[in-house]
């Protein structure tokens, strides 16, 4: 659970997420085999290992053949955000900035499918799901319908379901799930400077 506004910040780097992402879903790895998902040069990807570790988000791993390349663990499977009783400015301002961090990997991967799905079969095209709806509800509603959506997604969490446990075709399928009360609509509602191309700084 991740109640510290420092740490929020910690996270809200594009790379830390990537990297902190390949280690909860494919176990150990080098900074080298996570500089390759990350996009980054190794010594960039060592850096934020490190960043990582010092937040208590990974670790080292035993080694594995010769013990000469330092293998890196995911701490936990996963990190939550903590939602406090009293938000004050600088915890929401720090949840903010680490959930755009996380919604703008979230759309370049979408952006990344969609540029690969000429190269997908018919059937995994149309096994694809890509919905927007307009729903109407109330807070007890909204979080009903929260808790029954994740209870639907929880048995193929591949964090918990092992290659083995999974039929022998199944790959690793991006799930998202949003809902949340619509923002009012006016000029200036919801903007950032941050973006794909501006992401925020993170802490150090």
């Amino acid at each position: 659970m991740v109640e510290d506004p420092r740490v929020m910040r910690a996270l809200a780097h594009p790379s830390r997420l990537a990297i902190l992402k390949r280690l909860q879903t494919e176990g150990p790895a080098t900074a080298t085999e996570c500089a390759e998902i990350a996009g980054i040069s190794p010594s960039a990807c060592s850096y934020h290992l490190r960043m990582l570790a010092k937040y208590g988000f990974v670790e080292d791993a035993p080694p594995r053949g010769d013990g000469r390349e330092r293998l890196w663990r995911a701490h936990h499977r996963g990190f939550t955000v903590a939602e406090p009783d009293e938000l004050t400015p600088e915890v929401a301002e720090a949840k903010n900035v680490l959930a755009k961090t996380v919604v703008n990997g979230i759309a370049e991967e979408l952006l990344r499918y969609f540029d690969a799905s000429v190269r997908e079969s018919r059937q995994w095209r149309q096994a694809s799901t890509l919905n927007q709806m307009l729903l109407r509800a109330n807070a007890e509603e909204l979080e009903e319908l929260g808790r029954r959506v994740t209870e639907i997604l929880v048995p193929y969490l591949a964090k918990t379901r092992t290659a083995e446990e999974a039929p022998p075709d199944a790959r690793l399928v991006q799930g998202v799930v949003y809902l949340y009360p619509r923002p009012p609509a006016g000029p200036g509602v919801g903007r950032s400077g941050t973006g794909p191309d501006n992401p925020p700084e993170a802490e150090n």
